[in-house]
């Protein structure tokens, strides 16, 4: 049987006019482990854009490409999700996770419940994350990165989302489905098409939020729904919030 083979797909650091560059991590390893040469092929995020790219000159410090044609390529997911900072090693693969179904955004929380020594040391580790949802996106052949906030207080994080529909993922919830609250909610048409289609989903720490946090939700309108009657980790919440959130959303667009 033959195998059809995909371009590699990179996302550059930098661009202007028809050339792009990979510097840094990304131009080390292209050079020195993939031995990269000049008139090499691969596809090439430049700008939010997909093209075919041609290398023209390689370095270690920097690989430029000359930027050819646009090729179609899938958007992202418009979720933005708001997820509490857990343990650092499940909370990277949700991350990741994450990035790899098309989360457009997702924002860290400081929740009153996160442990003292977690939310002390989560602004050194955006970096990390920053860089784990570049590689995920690169491995998922995405077009474009989702925004990693640095982690915030739930109350500024709410400030944030300007999503039309927003749902608390809720252990007390029993009846109220995903399915269920985004029932129509993408048959509007319009110049607003695309942000009637927006969604934020809320996933709380271990422990859950308190009911100060639980209140600031009311405020500011969020819906209650429900995974089903397991009580999940949180990062396994997320991946089954965005993997239904994708499923629905395919099947309105279709």
């Amino acid at each position: 049987m033959l195998k059809l083979m995909t371009r590699r797909r990179w996302i550059a650091d930098t661009s202007h006019g028809n050339t792009a560059s990979l510097t840094g991590d990304q131009a080390a390893h292209l050079a020195r482990v993939l031995r990269a040469e000049p008139g090499q092929i691969f596809d090439v995020v430049a700008n939010g854009f997909l093209h075919r790219a041609e290398i023209s000159t390689v370095s270690d410090r920097e690989v430029v490409f000359t930027l050819h044609e646009e090729l179609e390529a899938e958007a992202a997911l418009p979720v933005h999700l708001l997820l509490a900072v857990f343990k650092f090693d499940h909370l990277e693969w949700g991350i990741e996770k994450a990035t790899e179904l098309g989360a457009a955004r997702i924002t860290p929380v400081l929740a009153r419940r996160t442990e003292k020594h977690l939310a002390q040391a989560a602004a050194k580790r955006v970096d990390r994350w920053r860089r784990i949802a570049l590689e995920a996106s690169k491995q998922s052949r995405r077009t474009d990165l989702p925004d990693i906030d640095d982690p915030q207080p739930l109350k500024s994080a709410l400030a944030l989302v300007d999503s039309p529909h927003k749902l608390l993922l809720s252990e007390i919830e029993q009846q109220n489905t995903i399915a269920a609250a985004l029932q129509g909610h993408a048959g509007k048409g319009g110049p607003d098409a695309e942000h009637n289609r927006a969604l934020a989903f809320a996933i709380g720490p271990e422990g859950g939020w308190t009911p100060e946090e639980m209140q600031l939700f009311t405020e500011h309108n969020w819906q209650h729904v429900t995974l089903g009657p397991r009580i999940l980790r949180a990062e396994t919440a997320a991946i089954a919030a965005l993997a239904i959130c994708s499923a629905l959303l395919l099947e309105t667009s279709a």
